[in-house]
């Protein structure tokens, strides 16, 4: 219940933060802020995609090896599906990085 009302309250202070943001003092002053903020996200936004590519890859490697470990004869199948999983989870952080591109310039 504790971490229910810890969230909510992030989220408050998310929406109080939104009016603070929308006000404009000068172009070139807004459009410098924009674009540090837009870096920074986009710099946390791969940061969590790396993160989460290289855990996802990691337990998929740790249970392909579990699953070979108990059944050798199914060696061929185990692998062909390690391999499309870990290329899905890879295409997370090259997606991530193309947005990121696409955003940034």
């Amino acid at each position: 219940m504790r971490k229910l009302s810890y969230l909510f309250l992030f989220f408050a202070f998310l929406t109080i933060a939104m009016p603070a943001m929308a006000q404009t003092a000068s172009s070139t002053v807004v459009s410098n802020i924009t674009a540090n903020w837009t870096v920074a996200a986009a710099c946390i936004g791969m940061a969590i995609a790396s993160g989460l590519c290289g855990l996802g890859q990691g337990r998929a490697t740790a249970s392909a090896a579990e699953a070979l470990a108990r059944n050798p004869g199914a060696s061929g199948s185990i692998q062909t599906a390690l391999i499309l999983g870990l290329a899905l989870i890879e295409s997370l952080a090259l997606y991530t990085l193309l947005i990121i591109f696409i955003k940034v310039k």
